[in-house]
């Protein structure tokens, strides 16, 4: 789950909106009567082939929708995850306005009043998850509609465990510096750390969190170089140096590393519901050869993990007639049959809590759901988005060069941007 805008440019496009009430993109055909309204949706695709693309989910749901309303039509467009930030923001400042975005979710489109709030897009939007709307919020509002989450663990591979003659899960760092030597010392990676531009930010934070660290304090304010957070990647260096983990983590994402420790060649590795089926398409590793369990901190299994979401935002672009249609049609969306489609294509939890209570017992997505409400969310600061910047393309020199110094430069970013 990945994702700044430029201020000046959101400034133009709200007071272009303001000044016009509609934007570039493409307008609705009136707002009375049976005219007719085209709302166009842009989302983030997470298919990993032409058989399971967000494309044909989205287009699915659109096609259904404009059956039960044949004056209102949804124009869907996926962008590959990994492109979707940068291309909506292009979007944005060029005032070609998406009228409803699902993938990341930028404060800063609701601090240049772009955004509409939940309440006025959502019918039920108490039956989101609360964890994931407090994240959505901005100066007490909320304005992202969180529509897919996940929760991570640890991973690990229960073969090279027995071969490595490891008995049992690591529960403190000391267990997983032991457990990937003995990996290593059969020809295997210990410990894969994807500290590379995918997603360093979720590596580096479970990492924090094993240690008492964050982002931020409970005040929000910013600790990335906290004496514990240092003290963390530390460690993260010295189990570099030793061979525990594959070389250069910088340079390594999740999704390559996923996809090795489904080939067997990784002992241990963090992960989330999405790695199961890399698991599945490697057929390396059977349902048996590997589980999950709480993520190795410091002196114990973390007791709170990362949850993650990705978001629907509604734009304000064309006036009453087009909100009544995008309430119509999000409220269709979030139906729990859909809800559910979602997270059994893409192994992806929900984001709903009556979709969440009706997979409690499922035996692959439970565990992970039981996680989620306790969770910790990344920041909901507007400096975030810059600094996850930061961190994905320098984090990796942390393991390899200063601690200290590279969180402080990350640090340093944050403090500006707030």
């Amino acid at each position: 789950m990945k994702r700044g805008l430029i201020a000046a440019a959101a400034l133009t496009a709200a007071a272009a909106l303001a000044v016009s009430g509609c934007s570039s993109s493409k307008k609705s055909g009136g707002s009375s009567g049976n005219a007719s309204t085209t709302l166009k949706l842009v989302a983030a695709d997470y298919g990993t082939g032409p058989d399971n693309t967000s494309q044909k989910y989205w287009q699915g749901i659109a096609d259904a929708f404009h059956t039960q309303n044949p004056t209102i039509t949804v124009t869907v467009q996926t962008i590959n995850w990994n492109d979707f930030d940068n291309q909506v923001q292009t979007m944005v400042q060029n005032h070609q306005f998406p009228d409803i975005t699902e993938g990341d979710y930028f404060s800063n489109y609701a601090q240049e009043g772009l955004l509409y709030k939940a309440s006025d897009v959502l019918t039920n939007a108490s039956n989101l998850m609360p964890v994931f709307s407090k994240l959505g919020s901005y100066q007490g509002a909320q304005y992202g509609l969180p529509f897919t989450t996940s929760s991570r663990t640890l991973f690990y591979n229960k073969k090279l465990f027995q071969q490595a003659g490891i008995s049992s899960a690591p529960q403190t760092w000391a267990d997983v510096q032991a457990d990937a030597t003995k990996i290593k010392a059969q020809g295997k990676i210990g410990f894969g750390l994807p500290l590379g531009s995918e997603e360093a930010q979720a590596e580096s934070l479970l990492w924090m969190l094993g240690n008492g660290g964050n982002y931020q304090d409970t005040s929000g304010t910013w600790t990335i170089d906290s004496s514990a957070n240092v003290e963390t990647f530390q460690f993260l260096k010295q189990l570099v140096q030793s061979g525990g983990t594959e070389p250069n983590p910088g340079n390594k994402n999740r999704t390559d590393l996923w996809k090795q420790f489904a080939q067997g060649q990784i002992g241990m590795i963090n992960g989330s519901p999405a790695l199961i089926p890399i698991l599945q398409q490697g057929k390396v590793l059977g349902n048996t050869d590997w589980t999950s369990v709480p993520i190795a901190g410091k002196s114990g299994p973390i007791q709170s993990t990362l949850g993650v979401c990705d978001f629907v935002a509604a734009f304000k672009n064309g006036g009453t007639s087009k909100q009544a249609a995008i309430k119509k049609f999000l409220d269709f969306a979030y139906q729990d049959k859909y809800q559910i489609q979602f997270d059994k294509q893409y192994d992806l939890l929900p984001a709903t809590t009556s979709a969440a209570t009706s997979l409690q017992s499922d035996p692959i997505f439970g565990p992970f759901l039981k996680a989620l409400p306790n969770a910790v969310q990344y920041p909901s600061s507007t400096a975030w988005a810059q600094v996850k910047t930061q961190i994905q393309h320098t984090i990796g020199t942390a393991v390899t060069g200063d601690p200290k110094q590279v969180l402080g430069a990350i640090q340093q970013t944050a403090k500006k941007g707030s």
